[in-house]
């Protein structure tokens, strides 16, 4: 098994922490992080002791779901709260952030933000994060990267395409599988 990069390592947390979200339009984690260490963490949701998105639906004003804090925000806030210092430190957010979050960030002394996804990726919020010097780099997270049975499941697939192959399935009936399980895997197969 491949060792994963941190940057990698901290996008995966990223992606961890969205699945804690509960608004229904978009699942959004961000990790805080100074010299290699998670300092905070946040998902996108309803402020606490409030209804969720998941539970009430989006309370949609203007195109936004005004009931959720953003995950950035979240992040940040987390930080706030318990007195821990941003400035100098990394962010890792699963989607590019926010107008308004690209403001806190800013304001809070992140010097670097990684994202993995675009989304709706403000012209505004670009120029800003130039102006104040904040590095921006866009990670792709690689999900195989952490599929802990990927190679069991990889194994299956191969085997059941042997199965496929030995039962009298032409080649020409199994390129199209043998080309996705390939790309799924990111490795060439040949049943």
């Amino acid at each position: 098994m491949e060792r994963i990069t941190w940057d990698q390592f901290f996008m995966a947390q990223s992606h961890l922490l969205a699945l804690r979200s509960t608004c229904t339009r978009l699942a959004v984690g961000a990790t805080v992080v100074r010299d290699k260490r998670i300092i905070a963490g946040g998902y996108n949701g309803s402020i606490t002791g409030d209804e969720h998105c998941i539970e009430k639906g989006c309370y949609v004003v203007d195109n936004h779901c005004v009931r959720t804090v953003h995950a950035e925000m979240n992040a940040l806030l987390q930080c706030a709260k318990y007195g821990t210092p941003t400035r100098g430190a990394d962010l890792y957010v699963t989607h590019f952030p926010c107008l308004p979050c690209t403001k806190s960030i800013i304001q809070a002394g992140i010097e670097r933000i990684y994202y993995a996804t675009d989304y709706k990726n403000n012209p505004y919020a670009q120029e800003l994060f130039a102006k104040a010097g904040v590095e921006v780099v866009h990670v792709p997270f690689d999900e195989r990267k952490i599929d802990f049975l990927s190679d069991e499941k990889l194994a299956l697939y191969t085997d059941m395409l042997q199965e496929l192959r030995e039962s009298g399935v032409s080649a020409e009936k199994l390129l199209p599988y043998e080309q996705r399980v390939s790309a799924l895997f990111g490795k060439s197969i040949k049943a």
